[in-house]
């Protein structure tokens, strides 16, 4: 409920909550959760449907191209696990709507100088262990240094995901207060039991925490290498 951006929700008289993550913080007069959906744009469209069949709802060509990009960026692109046929389904009835994907995509691939850079030292500084854990660590100086914010780095959580023999990865940002914040991501180890560990949570695949300091950040280095490990071992 916390991360809510909006807090007006609250003075709404009827809360409805509608999400694809698991329902760890349940909140709101009706939920509805679908751990199968692929994000929570592929549930609006749905819900669209059944409105527009019902109640002749329609969907602006603006309103569109927000839903393809909640599922495009919740999708990883369409290459999580998470897409199904359906979403393919919905994102077709989507461009045909006149989306243009040529632009969006030219911007969604965009990125500034300060990231790319900071890219190139994230690819220098990962640590692959032999459980297949990568591990990067951005430091307040660090991101000083690129002049890239925590909120900004979450852009390049994913660059190093098709190095051979990685499992896991794991993003540590410390943040002005202190606090580390944490990234998790798996191409099949269970992560989302050891975010919850340490006050986060998310998708089996996807998931964050926050970590108190860099002594902590060793536990859940350790926890992600038992998960790793035993994930290996049960693949061999």
């Amino acid at each position: 409920e916390e991360r809510v951006s909006d807090k007006r929700y609250r003075k709404g008289r009827f809360v409805i909550k509608i999400d694809h993550h698991p329902n760890e913080d349940p909140f709101g007069d009706l939920l509805w959760i679908d751990t199968s959906a692929s994000s929570t744009s592929e549930m609006i469209y749905e819900l669209l449907l059944h409105a527009k069949e019902r109640f002749g709802w329609s969907l602006s060509s603006e309103a569109a191209l927000r839903l393809y990009a909640g599922i495009v960026g919740d999708t990883g692109r369409f290459r999580y696990p998470n897409t199904s046929e359906k979403t393919h389904r919905y994102t077709a009835d989507l461009v045909a709507t006149g989306i243009d994907q040529t632009a969006f995509y030219s911007a969604l691939y965009r990125k500034d100088l300060r990231l790319t850079r900071l890219e190139g030292y994230i690819l220098q500084h990962v640590r692959l262990s032999e459980a297949g854990l990568g591990v990067v660590r951005l430091s307040k100086d660090v991101l000083e240094e690129f002049q890239v914010t925590t909120s900004e780095s979450s852009a390049l959580v994913n660059c190093f995901a098709d190095i051979e023999g990685l499992l896991a990865w794991v993003f540590f940002v410390e943040e002005n207060e202190g606090l580390i914040r944490v990234r998790l991501r798996s191409k099949g180890p269970i992560i989302n039991k050891i975010a919850q560990n340490f006050g986060g949570g998310g998708h089996p695949l996807a998931s964050g925490a926050k970590a108190n300091d860099w002594e902590q950040v060793e536990q859940i280095i350790a926890e992600l290498e038992r998960a790793c490990a035993e994930f290996k071992e049960r693949k061999e």
